[in-house]
């Protein structure tokens, strides 16, 4: 049986609140976890190795994932799993009394995001091949990041009211359960995701085509270029420009921002295609000097919401667009992984060069971001050809 339109939006609609709770839940988290390392001992390297080593694990699990969701189309179960790992880790938080506890539990987490986001997103491109892929990756992250706004400023105004750590992080159990139980009612309800897809794409299904791979080196670029939260915060600690309750009050700022761009961003893609990806990048390139070489640090904020908000929605549309349905949940994975490589190369990178020279930090940001561009032209020009 074919699904309807209007069945996919609510499908759509359904994971994007499930992401929204899990999104207020490690989010909130994330908004204090660089503050909290550095106020347990860990030093400007640690932070950026921790933060790092927590995406690499998370994102080279996701190539087994991916192959396994592929093999044993178990998508709702594995996602279902590691959903539960990914949001239940948060509040053990809480426990930490070292900042190598604290590690442990970030890693945790990020081991649960990896095992529910191949299959995930297999299912949402599944419902947003019917409302377009641009719109549906678009409002699945518009709605991830509400609950990105949501978990920092909880966590602000429980840290403003308590000056607890533990309090802050536990508070995040009740976003946490309450996602776990709208993705028991939504995979109730859809059992069977797949029918959605309808359209056949005339793509070889036995290998992943050269423009997936040309994308994922320029993606690599962009991930390498990035510099996480948690080394932001790092930084709004030590030079004492932000008071502890505002900069999870910052990061919300900026995620509220990802909210917006990524509808818009996803607007675009379905009229002018990887266009938007390039566009995306123009903007949010200049982030790195505002936010560590002025006291322009909102704007710069601002900046890194946009780029964030492109890297977490239109990117994994494109992904779809590029491969067939039958080798989705390995290209997922296969992606995954070489981003979070090159994006734990990056952290780690930025960590020591931080402990080193802001200017050189800043200077290896930009040009990283910017050698992702000549690709992704190419990858717009092989597009263009192809249809």
């Amino acid at each position: 049986m074919v699904l309807q339109k209007g069945s996919a939006l609510s499908f759509v609609i359904l994971l994007g609140v499930v992401s929204l709770c899990a999104d207020a839940t490690y989010e909130g988290a994330r908004s204090l976890t660089g503050v909290y390392l550095g106020v347990l001992g860990a030093s400007g390297t640690v932070v950026g190795l921790v933060a790092g080593l927590g995406e690499f694990i998370g994102y080279g699990l996701r190539l087994v994932i991916g192959y396994v969701s592929d093999r044993t189309r178990a998508y709702w179960r594995i996602t279902t799993l590691g959903y539960a790992i990914n949001t239940l880790a948060v509040p053990l938080m809480a426990l930490a009394n070292r900042w190598e506890v604290l590690a442990g539990f970030m890693i945790a987490e990020r081991t649960g995001k990896a095992i529910r986001t191949p299959p995930r997103d297999v299912l949402l491109s599944y419902g947003a091949s019917q409302v377009g892929r641009g719109f549906g990756f678009g409002l699945h992250e518009a709605m991830d990041q509400v609950g990105a706004v949501v978990g920092p400023l909880l966590v602000a105004g429980v840290f403003a009211l308590t000056q607890h750590y533990q309090w802050s992080f536990a508070i995040l159990a009740i976003p946490a359960l309450m996602g776990l139980v709208v993705l028991w009612v939504t995979q109730q309800w859809y059992p069977a995701p797949r029918d959605f897809e309808t359209v056949v794409q005339d793509l070889d299904t036995k290998r992943l085509p050269t423009l997936f791979w040309i994308y994922l080196l320029a993606v690599a670029f962009l991930g390498a270029g990035y510099v996480d939260f948690p080394l932001i915060a790092f930084h709004l600690q030590q030079a004492d420009s932000l008071q502890t309750s505002q900069i999870p009050l910052l990061y919300a700022l900026a995620m509220g921002v990802d909210a917006v761009a990524a509808l818009l961003f996803g607007y675009l893609l379905d009229r002018i295609g990887i266009m938007a990806l390039i566009l995306a990048v123009v903007f949010s390139v200049g982030f790195a000097p505002l936010v560590f070489l002025s006291s322009a640090v909102i704007w710069g904020m601002v900046l890194w919401g946009i780029g964030m908000g492109a890297q977490e929605s239109i990117v994994r549309a494109i992904v779809a667009n590029l491969v067939p349905p039958e080798r989705r949940g390995s290209a997922y994975g296969i992606f995954s992984t070489g981003y979070g490589l090159a994006w734990f190369l990056g952290s780690l990178l930025m960590g020591v060069l931080y402990d080193r020279s802001l200017g050189l930090l800043v200077l290896v940001s930009v040009v990283l971001q910017l050698l992702g561009l000549p690709l992704l032209l190419w990858i717009r020009q092989g597009v263009r050809h192809r249809a």
